[in-house]
């Protein structure tokens, strides 16, 4: 009883607040000596004494951690909290923290449970594979499942040729050759015109900054287009865009005196 006098009215000791907030003296300790949370007061016996508003405090840190964040980080995100204002921001702060760790854990599901799907599909354990399947999963890479219908020469040339910049911007430089090329079918122009000229220099230029001059690869490029992929409407896109690519390459090349496929034999 006495020592309970010895606190004043609005206090608690240390003991109290730990329990209160369910974590142990010795975090609370750590967290003053980290210097996220000094206790309100010191009895003159030396005692740390708490308010209700450093329980709060204490439990906008252990939401933080809670979140992933490290105590220098946290200390850099506790704001004072004077006012509703100030604390309304605070909860704001938190709301938003959370809704990025749900949106990023979500994602990780959402990797891993096509991972799971594309490993159903593969014959053989391929870590190497499953590792380039996630890696084209967090950029975002529509065509991830072509992977698994590469053998290890093609994913080793394109693991040595690209990165995740470059690798992005020939998916995309590709798919807009590609609609370019449906369109220009749909439209009714012809191959040979000089719109489907430019079209299939640019698919050539393309075409060669991927093999890097290696013409033994030119064989598996032509059969992607032939694959089954788990991509509704893949291979029916391939032979739409291929309809005006293909006789549009061939004039290309007999116009420039050169046929790829006979120099790779």
């Amino acid at each position: 009883m006495e020592k309970q006098k010895a606190i004043p009215e609005g206090f608690m000791a240390i003991g109290e607040a730990a329990k209160k907030l369910g974590v142990t003296v010795r975090t609370l300790q750590h967290y003053d000596k980290e210097g996220l949370l000094s206790p309100s007061a010191v009895s003159s016996g030396g005692r740390r004494l708490y308010t209700n508003k450093d329980l709060v405090m204490v439990h906008q840190i252990l939401s933080l951690k809670h979140l992933g964040f490290s105590l220098s980080d946290i200390k850099n995100r506790l704001i004072p909290l004077d006012s509703p204002a100030e604390v309304a921001n605070a909860l704001q702060d938190q709301a938003e923290a959370l809704r990025e760790k749900i949106e990023g854990l979500s994602q990780s599901l959402r990797e891993i449970e096509t991972l799971h799907q594309e490993v159903l599909k593969m014959e053989a354990v391929d870590f190497k594979k499953y590792a380039d399947i996630i890696v084209n999963l967090q950029m975002k890479n529509d065509f991830y499942w072509l992977i698994k219908h590469f053998d290890d020469q093609m994913l080793d040339h394109i693991r040595q040729r690209f990165d995740q910049e470059s690798g992005m911007t020939f998916i995309q430089t590709f798919t807009q050759l590609q609609e370019q090329a449906i369109q220009l079918y749909e439209d009714g122009v012809l191959p040979e015109s000089d719109q489907g000229q430019a079209l299939a220099e640019a698919f050539w230029k393309l075409i060669d900054e991927f093999t890097g001059g290696d013409l033994s690869l030119l064989p598996k490029l032509v059969e992607i287009g032939k694959f089954e992929g788990s991509e509704p409407g893949w291979k029916a896109k391939q032979t739409e865009a291929n309809a005006f690519i293909g006789p549009a390459l061939n004039t290309y090349f007999e116009r420039n005196g050169f046929n790829p496929m006979q120099e790779e034999k």
